[in-house]
C-alpha cells in the first residue's frame, strides 16, 4: 500500500496513478501489497533539489529519490537484490520515495511520451530502488531495467529504455 503527501497541486490524480505503479511493482517481485508500505512525497523541482542536497549531496533538481527502510542490495552484479523482512508485528516499511513535477513535465516534454506514463515508470523505478534494486554498476542496470519493462509491459506502456 501507498501513503501519499501531496505538496505541489499539480499532482492531479497522482494517488491512483502511484499505487497502480506500486502494486505492479509488488505483484512482480511476489510482496503482499496489504503487507508493505511506500510513503511518497509528490512534490516540485525546489522541494526535490533540497533533498537531494541534504541526502546525496547533489545540487540540483531530480524526477525521482528514494529512501530504503532496509538494504537489500546485492553484493554480486546482477544478482537478484535480498528479498525484504517482513515486522512479524503487521504493516512493514519498504521506504520512501518523492518525485518531482516540474522534472517529470520535463523530460516527458523532451522525451514526447506521456507524462502519467513517465511518471508511473518513475514510481516503478523509484519503488525497485527500494526493493534493492540499482543500475550503477552495469549487471545491475540491466537487471533492474529489465524488471521495469516487464512491469511498464503488465500495464500495457512503453519500453522508456527504446526511445
Amino acid at each position: 500500500m501507498i501513503e501519499v503527501q501531496i505538496d505541489d497541486a499539480r499532482w492531479v490524480g497522482f494517488e491512483a496513478l502511484a499505487s497502480r505503479a506500486a502494486d505492479a511493482v509488488f505483484d512482480a517481485v511476489g510482496l503482499d501489497r496489504d503487507v508493505w508500505l511506500v510513503s511518497v512525497l509528490a512534490c516540485d523541482d525546489a522541494r526535490i533539489q533540497v533533498l537531494n542536497a541534504d541526502f546525496r549531496e547533489k545540487d540540483g533538481a531530480t524526477n525521482v529519490l528514494s529512501w530504503p527502510a532496509q538494504d537489500l542490495a546485492a553484493v554480486g552484479a546482477g544478482d537478484k537484490p535480498d528479498a525484504p523482512v517482513p515486522d512479524p508485528m503487521g504493516e512493514s516499511e519498504l521506504g520512501d520515495v518523492a518525485i518531482s513535477f516540474d522534472t517529470c513535465a520535463r523530460e516527458a516534454a523532451e522525451a514526447a511520451c506521456d507524462f502519467d506514463d513517465h511518471v508511473a515508470h518513475l514510481m516503478i523505478h523509484g519503488t525497485l530502488h527500494l526493493l534493492g534494486y540499482d543500475h550503477i554498476r552495469d549487471a545491475d542496470a540491466t537487471l533492474m531495467e529489465t524488471l521495469e519493462v516487464q512491469i511498464l509491459g503488465k500495464l500495457g506502456l512503453c519500453d522508456p529504455y527504446t526511445v
